[in-house]
């Protein structure tokens, strides 16, 4: 596909490459050593509740996790867990109609908080571009690793900030959806939303890099993205689980 990859410059930046395979070298290791084939329903449940728990503090939560898995988290807490609740029945769609996920995300975080006529809808017509642009950029036939074709549509996503609100919760629960749309973690075990978190100064001042500093701001965020994914990896119920 060289000539007609459209990732293909992303994948020339340097360090790029051996960023990704290492973290996903690190990802393959965790899912096959700390025991995969007895994970459970549970398991993946745990993983998208501290998803949840991370997306939204991102988003401005003051809920600590144990509030969360108790059902008393705030208004921006059970937003992402509502989202949490419904990602992973997207996969499908997202592979087939990105722009449909993109919009039932959206609507199923901002329920409650913005008209029902604006749920699921860009907010003016330069947004409904973009977002046709990201759902291109997911549906590419590319030889990118998943892991940065996550990175760039959360990237992407979030800096566009298509729709009226909850824009970083959507971009988090995409992220995710592509890593097990993609076959990098098929039982969503990982939890990128935490690595974000335990990385958030960084997290913050790269978006920043990406929205305003040019290529140099996109490498940047490549290159960050991969630690992150990192992060995710540790921060897997798997890993509590293997230790304890």
């Amino acid at each position: 596909m060289s000539g007609t990859d459209p990732l293909a410059w992303l994948i020339s930046l340097e360090g790029v490459p051996s960023a990704y395979a290492a973290a996903r070298d690190g990802i393959d290791v965790m899912l096959r050593d700390r025991g995969l084939r007895r994970t459970s329903p549970e398991t993946t449940a745990e993983s998208l509740l501290r998803g949840a728990h991370a997306s939204a503090v991102l988003e401005g939560s003051r809920s600590s996790l144990a509030q969360v898995r108790a059902g008393e988290g705030d208004e921006i807490a059970q937003d992402a867990v509502r989202v949490s609740t419904e990602v992973l029945a997207l996969v499908p769609q997202l592979k087939s109609q990105p722009l449909q996920a993109f919009a039932r995300l959206h609507a199923v975080a901002a329920t409650g908080s913005i008209e029902a006529e604006r749920l699921g809808r860009p907010r003016d017509a330069e947004s409904a571009g973009r977002l046709r642009d990201i759902a291109t950029v997911v549906a590419s036939r590319t030889e990118a690793p998943a892991l940065l074709v996550a990175a760039l549509v959360h990237a992407e996503l979030l800096t566009a900030a298509p729709f009226a609100s909850h824009n970083g919760i959507v971009a988090r629960a995409v992220e995710r959806l592509v890593l097990v749309a993609h076959g990098v973690d098929e039982k969503s075990l990982v939890v990128p939303e935490a690595g974000h978190l335990a990385l958030r100064a960084p997290y913050e001042s790269n978006l920043r890099g990406y929205a305003t500093g040019g290529a140099a701001g996109v490498h940047a965020w490549m290159l960050y993205g991969a630690e992150a994914f990192s992060a995710g990896a540790e921060a897997s119920p798997l890993r509590r689980d293997a230790d304890g």
